[in-house]
């Protein structure tokens, strides 16, 4: 497929796992895709080979999206990144996706780990958002990954859930403040999804897999195909009227 779109995705977190899955989706759509990984620069390009094999452009640069002081830095590499890959100087779609996971029961979470999550999950998507704004077109998008946990609740996972928790009020907020410059925000919430998420234990425990299964309207456990398309759709024409809204995708988990 040729681009069909000179716009241009921003994929926190894009070089494995459900960001990957987001990013080939948008490519699939036409959009041009730009993925920031943490440590596998060599996971990265294979993505960034597979969005130029479906006709749209990528690139990817290094991010650690829980460390707000490289935050600047980014933005400035982004831009620089923009002009050369793609001749513009702004972009259109934020997706705010990396994260890493943590399971724990809430008695012996320590403060290190909430506050590892707190930078990644909470403080990172709020400020590297608010730095990108004046990166981020008018009429844009953002699009915050949060969990089918800020609904239902879960032994072990209170400290990962609570900053879900935190991005859903949040994105209401950038709807609302943002709304006067066309720009949409939205929550995606994926369920329970086979990846190496969290040690892989949706994808590698078969008791696990079984009991998610079981509990979900639709009779299995999600895959990274589930969640990808629902994004890519966010950054569409046809969406443009959807914004401060919670979207879940979990095959009907635990209704």
């Amino acid at each position: 497929m040729m681009a069909t779109s000179n716009k241009i995705a921003l994929v926190t977190g894009g070089s494995r796992g459900l960001g990957k899955n987001m990013a080939l989706a948008l490519a699939g759509k036409g959009f041009n895709v730009v993925i920031t990984y943490h440590s596998r620069k060599d996971e990265a390009d294979k993505v960034v080979a597979e969005i130029a094999a479906a006709g749209s452009k990528g690139a990817a640069l290094q991010l650690n999206a829980g460390d707000t002081k490289t935050f600047d830095g980014f933005l400035a590499q982004l831009k620089t990144t923009l002009e050369a890959t793609f001749g513009v100087s702004t972009f259109d779609f934020l997706i705010n996706n990396a994260g890493t996971g943590l399971h724990a029961p809430f008695a012996a979470v320590t403060e290190e780990q909430f506050d590892q999550l707190v930078n990644l999950h909470l403080k990172g998507v709020f400020f590297l958002t608010q730095k990108a704004l004046t990166t981020i077109n008018d009429g844009g998008r953002i699009i915050n990954i949060s969990s089918g946990l800020a609904r239902f609740s879960l032994p072990g996972s209170s400290a990962y859930a609570t900053m879900k928790g935190g991005v859903e009020v949040l994105t209401r907020y950038m709807a609302k403040e943002l709304g006067a410059r066309g720009i949409t925000a939205n929550v995606v919430a994926p369920g329970a999804i086979a990846t190496d998420f969290n040690g892989g234990q949706v994808r590698d425990n078969p008791g696990l897999n079984s009991q998610i299964a079981a509990n979900t309207a639709l009779g299995r456990v999600g895959v990274p195909d589930d969640i990808g398309g629902v994004v890519a759709f966010l950054c569409t024409e046809e969406a443009r009227w959807i914004t401060a809204q919670r979207i879940e995708a979990s095959g009907g988990m635990f209704f």
